[in-house]
């Protein structure tokens, strides 16, 4: 597999996002806030999925402490949407600026494949963004296609803007990102949502057996790659992305030891701030067998 060439930055997209991605952070981040005080008022379906996540996952935590955490995802939920036009469309200054690379870096500048765990915290496109811009190396990440085929070009265009990178569709599976770390690339896997019960063990996520998916353990073992967590959150400067040090003694070999290695340290980087989480998945829809649905 051919490393790509890393090119110059542009601002791309047609001239009305570039216009909106000059407009100052506060008034993009008051609109972003709109947007999620709407979804939340208005999203009752998925408001439930998120309280119903946070009643598993902090029982002893009270109500009301648990409805100011699904405030806070949803509100950050659309700022970060919003965040999307200046992030993929603000000159490439903008970006670097608003966005903080802080920690182990330099573990992701090492020669050889990386496997990088980048959970579902709410600053995920940022961090992409900016290790894609920052870290000049071959990089991969998978792409779930969105249904809206102009959305999702959008999507698309936007996380391929720095570095030119491969990005493999969540239908083709963890070949692609596998082929990719033996040339050499720096993966960029999000394995921390139920993909149901294929390829995927029940492992201990805030006590709850949870349909936890192997390709963490897997494809570090096959590609011979350490294990870089990256933890992206919102700030009122733009965002802080934290690169953690590489997982010490992982992967074992056990699929289930690994999934719940995963879970325990997802869990510890969560609970330093629950409301930068994205609970609107479904984290628990696969059950055990003769478990109950717990969202009915």
């Amino acid at each position: 597999m051919a490393c790509p060439a890393l090119t110059a930055d542009a601002p791309p997209g047609p001239p009305w996002l570039r216009a909106l991605a000059r407009l100052p952070l506060p008034l993009l981040r008051a609109a972003g806030w709109l947007l999620g005080a709407a979804l939340f008022v208005g999203g009752v379906a998925r408001r439930r999925v998120v309280l119903r996540n946070l009643a598993l996952c902090f029982p002893h935590a009270s109500r009301r402490r648990r409805l100011g955490w699904a405030w806070r995802t949803f509100v950050h939920f659309g700022q970060a949407f919003v965040d999307r036009v200046w992030l993929w469309h603000a000159p490439a200054a903008v970006v670097a600026r608003r966005v903080r690379l802080q920690g182990a870096v330099e573990a992701l500048r090492q020669p050889g494949p990386v496997l990088v765990f980048a959970p579902h915290f709410m600053g995920l496109d940022a961090a992409w963004t900016r290790l894609t811009q920052a870290i000049e190396r071959p990089w991969a990440g998978m792409y779930a296609p969105q249904v809206n085929a102009r959305l999702d070009a959008w999507v698309r265009t936007g996380r391929e803007r720095f570095g030119r990178p491969l990005t493999v569709s969540r239908r083709d599976g963890t070949r692609g990102l596998a082929r990719a770390l033996r040339a050499g690339y720096a993966v960029y896997l999000l394995p921390d949502m139920d993909l149901g019960r294929e390829a995927a063990v029940f492992a201990p996520f805030f006590g709850v057996p949870a349909a936890t998916v192997t390709s963490l353990g897997r494809l570090a073992a096959l590609g011979g790659a350490p294990v870089v967590p990256v933890i992206g959150r919102l700030d009122a400067r733009g965002y802080t992305v934290q690169v953690l040090p590489p997982l010490a003694g992982f992967p074992t070999g056990d699929d289930a030891a690994d999934a719940a290695r995963m879970n325990a340290e997802l869990q510890r980087w969560i609970e330093a701030d629950p409301g930068q989480y994205h609970w609107l998945h479904r984290r628990f829809k696969t059950r055990p067998p003769g478990e109950a649905d717990v969202y009915r």
